[in-house]
């Protein structure tokens, strides 16, 4: 039997062990702790980009998502001060964030990224700026207005080894995404046979574009063309996509001047056609619809899919009956929009080279819609 002292000294032990025991687990959970924060530091923090232009009206999205916290503005680079004062005060912007020239502003800041936000033509000129600073950019839609502009922002990147990705409203929709998975992960359509791209609306005037806006998007220098480039580029990228990064080997296009009066300058529907191996292609480009659409029709040997919009996509089998056409369940996409997709581009994460924001498909794309100008004004069909 076992005396009260030695009782009380295997207690006395046990007591040592277990704050010994507890010692070292609030020792190895500091450690983890420590060791973790700077990692949840990184994932939550929200990207520094700065902005080249104010002249798109896409440059109220990337506003919402300032107000949002979804991003951070430490630069904004525009020249027209009434324009810039009208951005400050209605987002509520510092002053100090602003600058006449994208230049100057790139000597103060330095951003993870620059996004553009002005006409098409100068989108090589902010990648002149930022690619010997080694500072990424994205630019919305389309890449560049001629092949010779597109091909001099591709050295420029491979050169600095920075990345240079175009943003497509359309690459952000479920529909499109899951229609890509169907496609090519899961093989339901079989052999793609044809595409069809519709996109357009009732006009950029009509639908209240600003007069900033309206002042490059109707000019065939600023934006290299109308109808044609401005919708006509959805249609290139998408089917450039799901031909896995082939170029056509020609393109055919018929534009109308539909409207002279409102847009005197440009084109205002556009139809292409895109030949490839196997598959065509057909894009509908138009300001001139009673409403707007942005859709994307696949049919294949074995079935056809149609993304109505960004969140509907309807199937139908090659024994389906008649108006038997059955909804797609949709999940969000990884990337939900352009920011997750750029910090994501930035830390290396996105491995797809031919991607529907890639530097290599947006040049595919400028060169389709060179020929479509190309194809219409010498009323031809252009071999690749």
């Amino acid at each position: 039997m076992n005396s009260p002292s030695s009782i009380l000294r295997k207690n006395e032990i046990k007591m040592n062990k277990f704050l010994l025991f507890l010692q070292g687990s609030i020792k190895r959970s500091l450690f983890f702790a420590l060791v973790l924060l700077p990692f949840t530091k990184i994932e939550s923090q929200t990207l520094r980009v700065a902005i080249a232009g104010l002249s798109h009206d896409h440059a109220n999205n990337i506003m919402h998502q300032y107000q949002n916290g979804e991003v951070q503005i430490i630069g904004i680079a525009e020249s027209n001060k009434a324009l810039a004062d009208r951005y400050k005060n209605r987002f509520h912007l510092p002053d100090s964030i602003f600058y006449s020239s994208l230049s100057s502003m790139l000597d103060r800041v330095r951003p993870d990224a620059v996004l553009a936000y002005n006409a098409i033509v100068d989108h090589l000129a902010v990648v002149e700026a930022c690619a010997p600073r080694g500072i990424s950019v994205m630019v919305e839609k389309p890449l560049a207005t001629t092949v010779e502009q597109a091909e001099r922002i591709a050295v420029l990147a491979r050169q600095y080894h920075i990345l240079v990705l175009t943003n497509y409203e359309t690459t952000w929709y479920p529909s499109n995404q899951k229609l890509y998975e169907l496609v090519h992960e899961k093989n339901e359509v079989g052999n793609i046979r044809k595409m069809v791209v519709h996109m357009g609306h009732q006009g950029p005037k009509e639908i209240g574009c600003s007069p900033d806006f309206l002042e490059w998007l109707t000019d065939p220098v600023k934006n290299g063309g109308g109808a044609l480039t401005d919708f006509g580029c959805y249609g290139a990228n998408l089917m450039t996509w799901l031909m896995n990064g082939q170029a056509p080997i020609a393109v055919t296009a018929v534009t109308r001047h539909i409207k002279p009066s409102i847009y005197p300058h440009v084109d205002d529907d556009a139809t292409i056609i895109l030949e490839y191996r196997g598959a065509t292609g057909i894009i509908e480009a138009s300001w001139n619809w009673p409403f707007g659409i942005k859709d994307l029709e696949v049919f294949g040997d074995k079935a056809y899919l149609h993304a109505l919009n960004g969140n509907k996509l309807e199937k139908r089998g090659n024994n389906s009956p008649l108006n038997d056409t059955g909804n797609i369940n949709l999940i969000p996409p990884v990337f939900a929009d352009n920011l997750s997709y750029l910090a994501a581009a930035l830390k290396g994460l996105v491995r797809d080279k031919q991607d529907l924001n890639s530097l290599e498909n947006n040049l595919i794309v400028v060169k389709i819609l060179d020929a479509a100008r190309r194809s219409s004004l010498e009323g031809r069909r252009i071999k690749w």
